[in-house]
């Protein structure tokens, strides 16, 4: 990387029983200094992401709220990006607008939705993504492609940040991070789910980031410094036997292919003291110029204090 970004931490959480308890965990979220808190978009989820991001949006005043990510093919893209809009305008812009092609094959049958391959569910998200951009960006939007057709509609309401809020594209295939590459500010570099849902070993290594982040810099060409790269991190373990706590994940995970070894060098999971995550995160930006880091709900506490030394340094 030609240029370091400062770091920033984001929570990823799904739901809480009461909208109370969904005030105090984004205020708590907010008070440990993260930057962003995220919403999946899965039907199986007990919050899906509009109304529950809003409520987050009013319950904070400094913390960002974004996607992570909407599914294209649940929502027409002009319903998404009015939707995303008024969000923006509503929270006073600190919305970041997450989208992807959709993966996950069981909730499209729970619900009827045709499961097409990934070629086409990429095309029509590659779509989208102008459609969006031109009703963030211009007065009306006409547009005829393969599967979407809009024409000479007025756009509004308009988004708060201007000329729109940022985009999020994540994966872990050539393709769609090629397409993040051309197309988004931020870009989540993730290891690629197999057909049926297995993740090959040689995945969650650095080596594959590498890899990656090459497919990211060639697509992106004279833009890539101005993309900001992101890890959705599997897991935060603060300990001070780092192989202790490796043996006890490989034992968990029942996988006879993973080894302590592996562990540790798996850069989606943080193991060790405070100061050796906090090498582990610098490492990771220094090398690859990775700097926002998301965690589950569940590793917010356990990344507070990295958080409270590294965030916006």
């Amino acid at each position: 990387m030609d240029q370091q970004r400062p770091f920033r931490f984001g929570v990823a959480a799904e739901s809480a029983p009461s909208r109370e308890q969904w005030a105090a965990l984004v205020r708590k979220v907010e008070g440990m200094g993260y930057a962003t808190f995220v919403l999946a978009d899965h039907f199986v989820n007990e919050f899906l992401p509009i109304a529950a991001l809003m409520a987050a949006a009013d319950a904070t005043s400094t913390l960002r709220v974004g996607t992570f990510v909407f599914d294209n093919d649940f929502r027409h893209p002009v319903l998404l990006a009015k939707e995303v809009a008024a969000l923006d305008l509503l929270s006073g812009g600190r919305f970041e607008l997450g989208i992807g092609a959709g993966w996950h094959k069981p909730e499209y049958e729970q619900v009827g939705i045709p499961f097409d391959a990934a070629g086409i569910r990429i095309s029509r998200m590659e779509e989208a993504l102008q459609i969006i951009r031109k009703f963030f960006t211009e007065e009306t939007v006409t547009f005829a492609g393969k599967h979407y057709t809009v024409t000479d509609l007025k756009t509004s309401p308009r988004p708060f940040q201007r000329p729109h809020p940022p985009f999020f594209i994540g994966g872990g295939g050539k393709k769609l991070l090629s397409i993040a590459g051309r197309e988004a500010d931020i870009v989540g570099i993730h290891f690629k789910v197999n057909d049926d849902g297995t993740v090959d070993a040689s995945e969650r290594t650095e080596a594959a980031i590498a890899r990656k982040l090459e497919w990211i810099r060639e697509a992106a060409g004279e833009r890539f410094n101005a993309i900001e790269l992101n890890l959705l991190l599997s897991r935060v373990v603060i300990t001070g036997d780092r192989r202790r706590a490796a043996g006890k994940f490989v034992r968990e995970s029942r996988r006879a292919d993973t080894t302590v070894e592996q562990v540790l060098a798996n850069p989606y999971l943080l193991i060790g003291s405070v100061e050796q995550v906090i090498e582990q995160l610098q490492r990771l930006r220094e090398r690859y110029g990775i700097s926002y880091f998301v965690v589950g709900d569940e590793s917010m506490e356990a990344l507070a204090p990295v958080v409270a030394r590294l965030g916006g340094s």
